[in-house]
């Protein structure tokens, strides 16, 4: 969305209730655009911060929302013939490596037969483009860093990063049946203001605040590449007008089969657990008292995106120091919560 003299896109964004899928919303609708947001308002964690931040785009005169599950393939299809998209961007999932241990049949649901039923609907209704979350969980048992899109990613550590690198696979199998351009992006480590309550800056700030200890996992030695959520959803957006087809760019994970790429949405700028935690520390002027455990079933010690093939397709890579958005939650958790 980067041609002023373009007609706006109408664009259909699953989970537009969700932390990733409500700032999403927001700047497609800054930019222009009419969305159709789909979401199932599922418990998985406070309903209530789902309608809050629903309630704030329905305030956009061009958007609105079908409540329903991306699973119930009638609605779903019904709701994308009325609306049309052009452009499809898919952040719906079951989210958290940890959760998929404990219900990993919610996994196969939301993550599998939800971005099949989109599949076959992008199949039987073209779209311009078809734009999907994946997560840098599919990188796996991987140790060579910075991951960068074109390496390999057959060691995945849980089944919620099977799950996503599956539907990569899928993606491309599409792309390649059906000329469908599609982009997969990776996530590295979200957070930000209308965060989820089940991420760690969440958690951590709650508990500060309580004067409860958080949970340290591997005794600390942890490092994240941690990507601010609006140059994330900043991203997602400008990726809108990158096509995949033509002539590759340099370091290019173009398919040679298909109109489909990878490109990881991620800083670059990896962080130890400790000074993320010191971050919140500064900005709530408050020491945490902290719980050290092994590390979790599931997680991986470190990870750190390449950005390089984001900054070469939309000139832009995400910028926001740990500290800077840190800050930004603290002062958003603050004011939504009235501590």
């Amino acid at each position: 969305m980067t041609d002023p003299t373009a007609k706006p896109p109408r664009v259909l964004v699953t989970g537009s209730a969700g932390f990733i899928g409500f700032h999403t919303a927001s700047r497609l609708l800054q930019a222009g655009a009419t969305v159709l947001g789909v979401d199932n308002f599922s418990d998985y964690y406070d309903v209530a911060l789902k309608e809050a931040r629903n309630d704030m785009l329905s305030n956009h005169l061009n958007f609105r929302v079908a409540r329903i599950s991306i699973e119930d393939q009638p609605a779903l299809a019904a709701a994308w013939t009325e609306f049309q998209p052009d452009v499809v961007i898919h952040l719906a999932a079951q989210a958290g490596v940890r959760f998929s241990i404990e219900q990993p049949a919610s996994y196969i649901g939301a993550n599998l037969v939800g971005t099949f039923n989109l599949l076959e609907l992008a199949r039987h209704h073209p779209v311009r483009h078809f734009l999907a979350a994946s997560t840098s969980s599919v990188y796996g048992a991987n140790t060579d860093m910075p991951f960068d899109e074109t390496q390999r990613t057959a060691t995945p550590m849980s089944l919620y990063a099977a799950t996503k690198g599956a539907t990569e696979l899928m993606g491309h199998s599409y792309a390649h049946l059906f000329r469908t351009p599609m982009t997969f992006f990776r996530f590295f480590t979200v957070y930000g203001p209308w965060g989820r309550p089940d991420m760690a800056l969440f958690k951590f700030t709650r508990a500060i605040l309580a004067g409860e200890p958080i949970d340290v996992y591997n005794n600390g030695a942890m490092v994240r590449d941690f990507t601010f959520i609006d140059d994330l959803a900043e991203s997602i957006v400008r990726l809108i007008d990158a096509v995949p087809g033509g002539v590759p760019v340099e370091g290019d994970s173009l398919s040679p089969a298909a109109p489909f790429r990878i490109v990881n949405i991620g800083a670059g700028r990896p962080t130890p657990l400790m000074d993320y935690i010191g971050a919140a520390e500064k900005a709530l002027g408050r020491t945490a008292i902290k719980n050290f455990l092994p590390m979790q079933a599931g997680d991986v010690p470190a990870t750190e995106a390449s950005s390089d093939l984001l900054r070469r397709l939309t000139g832009y890579a995400p910028s926001t120091t740990p500290e800077e958005g840190v800050a930004a939650f603290v002062r958003w958790y603050l004011e939504h919560y009235r501590s």
